[in-house]
């Protein structure tokens, strides 16, 4: 089985930091890309950062120049570092990752649990 464990999030006041981390554990073979999309109730969801294997990010234009998308040498965990937040940042925030098991070798998305993350102050 895999599991995506998301830590980080919170209450922060506008122009403040958080990081959020991402985890892949269980048993799998690889990990594709690795990112982020937030979803606010009543919108539809949008991507905000990704990182593939190779290192390689994509931003929504949102949050290009303030947030950074990373990735350790492991490949199986990615940082989120969300700097100079805004009120419309606030949104649970999932993390997704393509993960390669010997059952399914090609890749499948696995989604975190959803982190709250909410600007305001």
């Amino acid at each position: 089985q895999v599991h995506i464990v998301e830590s980080g999030g919170g209450l922060v006041q506008p122009g403040g930091s958080l990081r959020l981390s991402c985890t892949v554990n269980g048993n799998f073979v690889g990990v594709g890309d690795l990112g982020w999309t937030r979803q606010v109730p009543g919108k539809q969801s949008e991507l905000v950062a990704a990182i593939s294997r190779g290192g390689f990010t994509n931003y929504d234009d949102s949050v290009k120049g303030r947030f950074t998308i990373s990735r350790d040498s492991s490949k199986v965990t990615a940082y989120l570092q969300m700097d100079a937040l805004k009120p419309e940042d606030t949104a649970v925030y999932f993390c997704r990752a393509e993960v390669e098991t010997r059952r399914v070798p090609q890749g499948q998305v696995y989604w975190g649990q959803g982190s709250q993350v909410t600007v305001s102050g």
